[in-house]
């Protein structure tokens, strides 16, 4: 059998293959009430359709400050349960496992109002300068991360991604180049990890099911964070119960990432072999065999598809088809699958 095509087991959770959609933003909430719509219901159903076997819904805000846009998904209040339930039981019918990413936007929030960041940097020249966080709003922001895993937890959810990555809030804490403070939460490496820490310890309290964090691997700048920097936080991530690194790069800053198939798999490769942790690949990775060798070089444990799965619902039978695997077919699609 296919690596691609075998089973998974995390923490008491067995997905059934080691295809993941990546979280993407849908900004399709009709009012800014963070409540999911018809159009979340059949976007992440249509995947578990197509065989997915873990479902990561997009980066749901746990503040409303912490939306990237005002038609962003939230898990800021109970009344946002409801429609994520729907999701999930919609997911779950069709046999996919599902989980849901934590998020903050921080600097790169474009909604109206105050927005926070480690340090008052704008993100670029054209963009709005944030307020730099007290100690208290930083209580709070954990707090929150907290109040949104219980709420992930009465709606169902498999499993919980911890969003550190792409410049919003907990990788603008990690990263020098947007993290210019001097207290407890900046000044060094250390410093700079205690908000992802905190959140994963919040986190840990109230959620005992599978936990992945999604980092920016490198910031693709001189005096940023490396792969290598990485190693050091995924060791601490590991000892907190951190169970997968889902890892990507860049977007802390503005910056030149030079892309290519796969571009981001050496990073997944080099946490896994030195940090000792499951990870994820993710990154314009988008043929069978492609995936396949990831997983058979040991690069990665799961294989997190992105904008592949937006062309194509159906993806895990595209890959079926040039490994030359048997992919069961929902029932209603026997007679048009094979």
């Amino acid at each position: 059998m296919a690596h691609l095509f075998s089973e998974w087991n995390i923490r008491g959770l067995t997905l059934k293959n080691r295809i993941v959609m990546s979280p993407m933003c849908m900004y399709s909430c009709l009012e800014e009430d963070g409540k999911a719509t018809s159009w979340h219901d059949i976007h992440y159903a249509s995947r578990a359709v197509g065989q997915v076997g873990l479902i990561v819904v997009e980066a749901t805000a746990i503040a409303p400050e912490g939306r990237i846009s005002p038609r962003d998904l939230g898990i800021w209040e109970d009344g946002q349960i409801a429609g994520l339930q729907r999701i999930v039981s919609l997911v779950h019918e069709r046999g996919s496992k599902i989980g849901i990413q934590l998020a903050h936007a921080g600097r790169k929030s474009e909604v109206e109002g105050t927005i926070f960041a480690p340090s008052a940097i704008p993100f670029q020249e054209t963009s709005r300068t944030p307020q730099e966080m007290t100690v208290e709003q930083i209580r709070e922001t954990v707090n929150a991360f907290a109040a949104g895993a219980k709420r992930a937890k009465e709606a169902g959810f498999d499993v919980i991604e911890i969003h550190a990555a792409h410049g919003y809030l907990i990788n603008e804490f990690l990263s020098p180049l947007s993290n210019r403070r001097d207290d407890e939460y900046g000044g060094d490496e250390a410093r700079r990890y205690r908000l992802l820490s905190e959140v994963i310890d919040a986190v840990r309290g109230v959620w005992d099911g599978p936990l992945f964090v999604r980092i920016s691997a490198n910031d693709y700048h001189p005096e940023g964070n490396t792969p290598e920097v990485y190693v050091r936080y995924a060791v601490k991530m590991k000892e907190q119960g951190v169970d997968l690194i889902d890892c990507s790069s860049g977007a802390v800053v503005p910056a030149r990432i030079p892309v290519s198939p796969g571009y981001q798999v050496p990073y997944a490769a080099q946490i896994r072999s030195e940090a000792g942790i499951a990870t994820g690949a993710v990154g314009l990775i988008t043929e069978g065999p492609q995936a396949e060798q990831i997983l058979q070089d040991g690069s990665a444990d799961l294989i997190f598809i992105g904008r592949e799965l937006l062309r194509d619902p159906y993806w895990p039978r595209t890959a079926a088809q040039q490994l030359g695997a048997k992919l069961q077919a929902p029932v209603q699609y026997e007679r048009g699958w094979a």
